[in-house]
């Protein structure tokens, strides 16, 4: 009985450590230096995107920094929520300078991304 109680206490501690990912914290290739207005969409993005879309990734919604994606298309999405459950963002919610922060930032990401 105790054997068979280590045993399943050792099972799921390695279950646990298996869910995991072996990587955290800051990528092989050094950080990512932005720009002035590129570090600014950052913080837009993570006030605002990266609930659904953590750091472009995907979650709720898709990823969005392992593909490129017209500006103008990705503005249009932002402002109409026009494909899947995206909601828009009104001028009052972001600028459109905001907008431009946030693909500058997007862009930026993806590029080092890429390499």
């Amino acid at each position: 009985m105790r054997t068979l109680l280590v045993v399943t206490a050792v099972a799921a501690i390695v279950a646990v450590a298996a869910c995991g990912s072996a990587r955290r914290g800051v990528p092989l290739n050094g950080p990512i230096q932005h720009s002035a207005d590129g570090f600014h969409g950052k913080i837009l993005f993570m006030h605002n995107c990266n609930q659904c879309h953590p750091g472009g990734d995907a979650a709720v919604g898709p990823a969005i920094n392992n593909k490129w994606i017209p500006d103008a298309v990705m503005k249009l999405q932002i402002r109409k929520g026009v494909l899947g459950s995206m909601p828009a963002f009104s001028d009052k919610e972001l600028s459109d300078q905001d907008v431009d922060h946030i693909l500058i930032y997007l862009n930026e990401l993806r590029k080092r991304k890429a390499k």
